[in-house]
C-alpha cells in the first residue's frame, strides 16, 4: 500500500457531460460569415495550438460562421472540419512540432493551395494563426478586400530560441526579429491568447492597442471531467492503468504535452528523482511526443526508469481518460511568451497543479497554483512532495480550480469574444 493519501480517496466527480457550465451547442443568433483559417502547420498534431485551432473553429461553426481551414498536407484528418491541403511533396520529412527549414517549401505550398478559396463564394475575412498564418493570409486577404485577423500565440523569435532553430546573438536574430514585428503589425485585428501576450505586443513590438483583443485558449469542461464512481468510463480509465503498468494503489503525477527541453522535461526528470528519493512509491506518467525515447534514457540514466512512465502520443479525445490516472499535474513548460493549455486541461480534469511560475500560468491559476521559481527543480520537486503529501487540500484545490476553468475559460465564452471581433471589422 502506498505511504501517501493521495491515491486512496478520489476526486470528486462530476457527470460526464452535464456539469460545471458544460458547453452546448447554442443556435446561431445572427448570419455567420464565411471564414478562411490559415494554420502553417501539420494539423491535427494532439497538441497546444492545434487544440486551439480544432476547438475555436467547432465553437465559431456552434455560432453560424463556415470556417474552412488551410493547412499542411500532413498532419491527422478530423472529419467534421472543412479543410483544404495541398499536394503533399516528395522525399520523407517528418511531420513534428517547432521550427524546421522544410516550413519554407510548405508554406510556400500553402499560400498557392489557398488561392482558389478566395472566389467562389469568397471568403468574409482571411483568419491566419500563427505569424506565418498571418503572412501568407496578409496578401490573400488583399487580394479578396476582407479584413485579416492574426491570432498570436506567442514570440516567433522566441519561440524559433526555444526550440533551438536559431540563436538569440546570432547574425540571423536581428533579421527574424525585424520580419516578426512587421508581422505583428499587418492584420486589421490582432487576437493573443494571453493577456501577457497583448502586452507584449504593445510593450516590445508596439502594437497598437486598439487592434488587439485577448482571446483566451479553453478547455472543453464537458470532455475534460474526472469519470463519475462506477461508470462505464471509470472503468475504462482502470483497464487503462493496468495496461500502463501503473499499479492501483500508487499517487501518479502527470504530465500532457510536447516532450522537449523549453518544455521543461530535463528539469521535470530532475525534480521527479528528488521526489522519488523522498517517496519512492509515486509513478510519473509523462504523456506525449517527439521526445519519449530520448527521455526515457535520460530517466533510466537517473535511476528512476521504473517510476517514469512514457507512453508516446495521446489523442486528443482520449486524453482525458490518461489525466483521470494522475493524483497531481505538473506544467513545467519553461518558455515566458507562449500559452500553456494543458493546465487548463489538468483544471478541468479537477487536478491540483504545480507549475513553474510565469505569468502565464499566473493568468490560468491565480492563486490556486502551487508555483516553483522557474527554472529551479529542486522548488518544483518541494511543491510536487506537498501536493503529494495533503490529499485533502489537493482535492479541494483542484474542484476550485476546475469551477475556475468552467465559469471563465470555456471555448465558447472565447468563440464569443472572437465573433465580436469579426463583427466589428465587418
Amino acid at each position: 500500500m502506498s505511504r501517501l493519501a493521495v491515491a486512496s480517496a478520489p476526486r470528486a466527480a462530476a457527470p460526464e457531460a452535464a456539469r460545471d457550465g458544460a458547453q452546448r451547442p447554442r443556435p446561431p443568433a445572427r448570419p455567420g460569415y464565411r471564414v478562411l483559417t490559415i494554420a502553417p502547420t501539420p494539423f491535427f498534431g494532439d497538441y497546444g495550438c492545434h487544440v486551439r485551432i480544432l476547438e475555436e473553429m467547432r465553437a465559431l461553426r456552434a455560432l453560424g460562421h463556415a470556417p474552412l481551414l488551410a493547412t499542411y498536407p500532413y498532419g491527422r484528418a478530423v472529419p467534421e472540419l472543412s479543410v483544404r491541403r495541398p499536394p503533399r511533396p516528395p522525399g520523407r520529412w517528418h511531420a513534428r512540432p517547432g521550427s524546421s527549414r522544410h516550413k519554407l517549401y510548405l508554406d510556400a505550398l500553402l499560400a498557392l493551395s489557398t488561392l482558389p478559396a478566395l472566389v467562389a463564394p469568397r471568403p468574409h475575412l482571411v483568419h491566419g494563426h500563427l505569424h506565418e498564418g498571418a503572412f501568407i493570409g496578409y496578401p490573400l486577404s488583399r487580394l479578396a478586400r476582407v479584413p485579416l485577423v492574426f491570432d498570436f500565440q506567442g514570440s516567433l523569435t522566441a519561440e524559433m530560441v526555444d526550440h533551438g532553430f536559431l540563436q538569440p546573438r546570432g547574425r540571423v536574430y536581428g533579421a527574424v526579429r525585424l520580419l516578426e514585428a512587421i508581422v505583428n503589425r499587418l492584420a486589421d485585428a490582432v487576437v493573443a491568447s494571453t493577456g501577457h501576450g497583448a502586452d507584449l505586443l504593445c510593450r516590445v513590438f508596439r502594437c497598437p492597442a486598439r487592434r488587439i483583443t485577448v482571446v483566451p485558449d479553453g478547455v472543453n469542461v464537458a470532455l475534460f471531467c474526472p469519470p463519475a464512481p462506477g461508470s462505464p468510463r471509470a472503468a475504462r480509465v482502470v483497464r487503462l492503468r493496468a495496461r500502463l503498468g501503473l499499479p492501483a494503489d500508487v499517487p501518479v503525477v502527470v504530465y500532457l504535452g510536447l516532450l522537449a527541453e523549453y518544455q521543461g522535461i530535463s528539469r521535470l526528470l530532475a525534480a521527479a528523482q528528488r521526489v522519488l528519493a523522498a517517496e519512492p512509491d509515486v509513478h510519473f506518467l509523462l504523456l506525449g511526443y517527439p521526445g519519449q525515447d530520448h527521455y526515457r534514457v535520460q530517466a533510466e540514466a537517473l535511476a528512476i526508469g521504473a517510476r517514469v512512465h512514457l507512453p508516446g502520443r495521446v489523442p486528443y479525445e482520449l486524453a482525458p481518460d490518461y489525466l483521470a490516472l494522475g493524483d497531481v499535474a505538473v506544467a513545467p513548460k519553461m518558455s515566458a511568451s507562449e500559452g500553456n493549455g494543458k493546465v487548463l486541461d489538468y483544471m478541468a480534469m479537477a487536478l491540483p497543479v504545480v507549475a513553474f511560475d510565469t505569468p502565464v500560468t499566473r493568468e490560468l491559476l491565480g492563486d490556486l497554483g502551487l508555483y516553483a521559481p522557474l527554472g529551479d527543480a529542486e522548488a518544483l520537486a518541494a511543491e510536487l512532495l506537498g501536493a503529494l503529501r495533503d490529499a485533502r487540500a489537493a482535492r479541494a484545490r483542484g474542484a476550485a480550480l476546475r469551477a475556475r476553468a468552467a465559469a471563465r475559460f470555456s471555448w465558447e465564452q472565447s468563440a464569443a469574444q472572437l465573433d465580436a471581433v469579426y463583427r466589428r471589422l465587418l
